[in-house]
């Protein structure tokens, strides 16, 4: 028994897929590439029978919701809508799959171990498209001051930002220059240390949280928290994400407002 115990979370979890990462995008050279939006949901890979985290945790989605996958592997984004992560996260979350998942629709951006552009790979999914499944449009970039109008755009909209992707560069398993994250705003994590009593119209609820990034800097995050979060806040110790406009002399960031509780990694 005590044996079967230990065995438990291996048998939960599967190998860590190896998977293409995102540089920032700073004035590279992009002629001739393409465009996407950068998709605030959950990054899901199908290594031809299941749906596995970044982190090779399995995810439990329902028998119906991937009884037409491809019998190869898929890597793209859970998603539901703009500024909806929290409630994708909890549907994708649950070991026990509800009808909820009929909201959600993977959308596909890569597909690992496949040879050719980045078109040609995606071409192999185009059979299997449905509902459930789809392939991620991109626009092909005409210049810098094209993306930055896209990006604008994307982010009137509520999105997160923009993903710029050489088209003829092969599946290249990590972080790689050749698939960059366009963003107004800069991204980073933190933990929670501490909280802080709100007050006004926050009175008796989270006013913000104390924060520690891993320079070892604390700030303040009051911006960009729910009501529901207000009243239930992540436990001390959370690693969360924000986003900000730039550093401070102090090496604090400026404006940091609350994204998400950080992804599985």
């Amino acid at each position: 028994m005590k044996l079967l115990l230990l065995l438990i979370p291996l048998l939960l979890s599967a190998q860590k897929p190896s998977l293409m990462l995102l540089q920032t995008y700073n004035d590279h050279n992009i002629s001739g590439w393409v465009m996407s939006e950068k998709l605030d949901g959950i990054r899901a890979y199908w290594d031809g029978t299941q749906l596995l985290t970044r982190n090779g945790n399995i995810i439990h989605a329902p028998s119906w919701f991937t009884a037409a996958y491809p019998p190869f592997a898929v890597d793209g984004e859970l998603w539901i809508g703009r500024k909806q992560f929290e409630h994708t996260a909890a549907i994708v979350r649950d070991n026990k799959p509800s009808d909820q998942w009929r909201e959600i629709t993977h959308y596909i951006f890569e597909v690992p171990h496949a040879k050719g552009t980045l078109a040609q790979r995606l071409a192999r999914v185009r059979p299997y498209e449905h509902r459930y499944l789809k392939c991620i449009p991109h626009i092909k970039v005409t210049d810098k001051s094209h993306l930055y109008a896209y990006l604008k755009a994307i982010e009137a909209k509520g999105g997160e930002g923009v993903v710029v992707r050489d088209p003829n560069a092969p599946y290249i398993a990590r972080r790689t220059h050749k698939a960059l994250k366009v963003k107004t705003f800069h991204d980073a994590e933190c933990e929670i240390v501490g909280y802080n009593n709100g007050k006004g119209k926050y009175r008796g609820v989270l006013g913000s949280f104390t924060c520690k990034m891993n320079s070892g800097t604390l700030f303040k995050i009051g911006s960009g928290l729910s009501e529901a979060l207000r009243r239930n806040p992540p436990k001390i110790g959370t690693v969360v994400t924000f986003k900000y406009q730039e550093l401070t002399q102090y090496g604090k960031p400026r404006f940091p407002v609350f994204l998400r509780v950080r992804r599985d990694r």
